[in-house]
């Protein structure tokens, strides 16, 4: 199995990047296009035909064969693109979440999805909890800090300060769960702790290095293990 990944080059698309780290982690080939979203690219028709919200990323799967007149498919070729034959079979996915959930069941690589349904428990809380209480706020600070400056806006600063506070509180019940346990998924270094691009290692370095060790030291972990794997 392969796929296309549709995505945005730029290094703040952090949802197109998770995707890619989720296909690394677990040895999945893909291939990468690239979405302009400065040129509007995602709002083209022929784009909202695949994802109709007009966003990145999404992905449209591929099987693998062997060329005509080879005699079988030999184990290379889950990992190499000069001994198949790639044909999409129209299956397409977007919302990066999903993505990574559909991702991290397939290819080889550690297991990022717990099987032990105490531990799938443990896992679809943390993923809740990044979704709910995590990425509301992150998103809203990344909007007022990065992709305002990058459009040439003005960053609100009131904004930001009322964000922050409440970014805060949300560390804070970081900072007590980790006590307890390795991960925010218990002892299973699940996917969703991998969202960690790097404008939020910055962000969680200035908030956490002092105050609260142990989410500084979990996403110290986590980027060096991320760098250590590039």
């Amino acid at each position: 199995m392969a796929f296309k990944l549709y995505g945005s080059t730029s290094p703040s698309s952090t949802y197109t990047r998770l995707v890619a780290m989720i296909a690394k982690e677990r040895n999945i080939p893909y291939e990468f296009i690239p979405v302009d979203l400065q040129k509007g690219d995602h709002k083209q028709p022929a784009y909202l035909e695949h994802h109709p919200f007009g966003q990145v990323p999404y992905i449209t799967v591929r099987h693998l064969s062997p060329f005509p007149g080879s005699h079988r498919c030999s184990a290379l070729c889950a990992d190499s693109y000069l001994l198949v034959e790639q044909q999409d079979d129209g299956f397409e996915l977007f919302e990066s979440r999903a993505i990574c959930r559909y991702l991290a069941t397939l290819g080889s690589g550690p297991e990022l999805i717990p099987t032990d349904p105490k531990a799938r428990a443990k896992f679809e809380q943390a993923a809740s909890m990044e979704y709910a209480q995590f990425d509301p706020i992150g998103f809203a600070l990344f909007w007022e800090r990065v992709i305002k400056q990058y459009n040439g806006q003005t960053t609100n600063e009131e904004r930001v300060k009322e964000l922050m506070a409440q970014f805060e509180t949300k560390l804070d019940g970081y900072e007590t769960i980790l006590r307890k346990q390795k991960y925010l998924a218990g002892d299973v270094r699940a996917f969703h702790s991998k969202h960690v691009p790097i404008e939020t290692v910055g962000l969680m370095n200035y908030l956490c290095r002092r105050s609260r060790s142990q989410i500084y030291s979990m996403y110290r972990s986590e980027t060096l293990s991320l760098s250590s794997s590039n």
